[in-house]
């Protein structure tokens, strides 16, 4: 990864890992003075949005491809906190579609760690995020999941995130869109698609469902609407965020030299 354009010690605000291009899309178009870094882990942008500088970058599907993706974060721009930001899986009737979500905590359904999540501002507590390796599909499955572990929530990728968020003593905020309720089972096509791939094989798999089942177009074309408009709220939620650590940043710059300065993105995760 080519050096940060802001100098060794400066540095960014947050670090935001998306799993999908289309979780990225619309927070993309609110940051200006956008700069594209390439390598051989993959590519991040930075730009300011609501006054700071951040870091993003799309991962791909699932908690390897996230982990790396925020060990790269880390070593290439050193942001101040990694953000794990995309929709997520609904496993508590009470979360309707379309809702957004800050979990209070993660953990996995292998009997994984839980981690706490941070928060820039106060309000009311937000329920827990389980992070899981396959595609949670059925009503079924959503109600077993939950009934395990007590999850609200699900995705694939903030537990990975937040481990690695950990190991660097960097405090991670979660930022969840709920794109499928528990009452709603998902098409079978979409496993498939959320495997770890390529776009190319991606597309590929896209003409293949629907050749297969013509009814898929259709699913799928809802659900990428359904995405559209998901992005839309995560990405003024993301810049509500930016807009509240613009503010952070700005009472410790005023703050009097050797005054130790209170956490306002809350507790960091701890192992």
């Amino acid at each position: 990864m080519s050096p940060n354009p802001r100098g060794p010690d400066r540095g960014c605000e947050a670090g935001i890992v998306f799993a999908l291009a289309i979780e990225a899309d619309a927070f993309e178009r609110r940051a200006t003075d956008r700069v594209e870094w390439r390598g051989p882990g993959g590519v991040v942008l930075e730009g300011t949005v609501a006054g700071v500088r951040v870091a993003w970058c799309v991962s791909g599907v699932g908690g390897p491809a996230a982990a790396r993706a925020a060990a790269l974060m880390i070593d290439g721009h050193r942001p101040r906190r990694l953000v794990s930001a995309g929709f997520a899986g609904g496993l508590d009737p009470a979360l309707p579609r379309g809702c957004l979500v800050r979990p209070a905590a993660v953990t996995t359904d292998q009997a994984g760690t839980r981690i706490p999540l941070a928060h820039v501002d106060a309000g009311a507590a937000e329920p827990l995020l389980v992070s899981v390796t396959e595609v949670v599909a059925t009503v079924a499955a959503k109600r077993a999941l939950a009934a395990r572990t007590g999850a609200a929530i699900v995705d694939m990728e903030t537990h990975a995130i937040a481990t690695v968020a950990a190991t660097a003593r960097l405090p991670c905020l979660g930022v969840r869109v709920v794109s499928d309720d528990a009452s709603q089972t998902l098409p079978a096509e979409v496993a498939g698609l959320a495997r770890p791939q390529s776009a190319l094989r991606r597309l590929g798999a896209v003409v293949g469902a629907v050749g297969r089942r013509p009814a898929a177009a259709v699913d799928l074309w809802r659900l990428y609407e359904h995405a559209v408009v998901d992005g839309r709220t995560l990405a003024a939620e993301l810049e509500r965020l930016c807009g509240a650590l613009a503010g952070e940043a700005a009472v410790i710059a005023d703050r009097p030299a050797g005054e130790p300065a209170d956490s306002a993105a809350g507790p960091r995760p701890t192992r």
